[in-house]
């Protein structure tokens, strides 16, 4: 929800910059056709030119665009670029550091339950589905200890970080990582964890979520 408001945000600004500079475009543009228009009165009054003259002036001071006019709205557009193009990247990058942040927090749940229940709980990731469920040692999904009735399962695919891919989750060759009573880390085989590490990646970004062997330690890095 904070990202949708602050890409709600930027977007507005961009289009405040856009109206604003074309606004400001149609004032010169009619400042321009004034001073024409006054000159051209002034000029009447000592050589007496034809009206035609006048309202040729009038006609060419209102049509088309000139070259400076064209640089302003080349420079209103760049604006509205750069405030534009920063915003569409920038979703996926708030968005996978909320991800990586969320990973590390799970797996410290996990392992906390573990060692506060005396008994074996797991992570398990499935790269298909982009999405990850925790797990108790009956291999059956806990409840989610804050999303009241709803199972712990976490969804990449929505709407909220669905610019975040699990790239790889890799625990000793398994997509499974399980921690004992005291927070030791296993793989999906039952076998003390030697490597494990989950990546995600997210316009043009990749962040590493490692749990360490032995200790069960979580780090998160670029």
């Amino acid at each position: 929800m904070y990202q949708d408001k602050q890409i709600e945000r930027l977007r507005m600004r961009g289009l405040m910059y856009l109206v604003a500079g074309l606004h400001g475009l149609n004032f010169c543009r009619k400042v321009r056709a004034d001073m024409l228009r006054k000159g051209c009165r002034a000029a009447a009054c000592v050589a007496r030119p034809s009206w035609p003259c006048l309202h040729g002036l009038e006609a060419r001071a209102t049509s088309g665009f000139t070259l400076i006019e064209l640089l302003v709205v080349v420079v209103i557009l760049a604006i509205a670029a750069m405030v534009a193009i920063p915003m569409i990247s920038s979703a996926g990058s708030v968005q996978i550091r909320s991800a990586a942040n969320m990973v590390a927090a799970d797996l410290e749940y996990a392992k906390s339950m573990s060692i506060s229940r005396g008994q074996a709980f797991a992570v398990v990731f499935d790269e298909s589905t982009e999405s990850y469920s925790v797990r108790d040692q009956a291999d059956n999904v806990i409840m989610h200890p804050v999303k009241k009735g709803f199972t712990y399962v976490v969804d990449f695919r929505d709407k909220r970080l669905n610019k975040v891919d699990i790239a790889d989750a890799d625990f000793d060759g398994t997509n499974k990582i399980k921690f004992d009573y005291l927070g030791s880390p296993y793989n999906g085989n039952n076998n003390p964890l030697n490597s494990g590490f989950v990546r995600l990646q997210a316009a043009g970004i990749q962040v590493t979520i490692t749990v360490e062997p032995v200790t069960g330690f979580i780090s998160v890095s670029n």
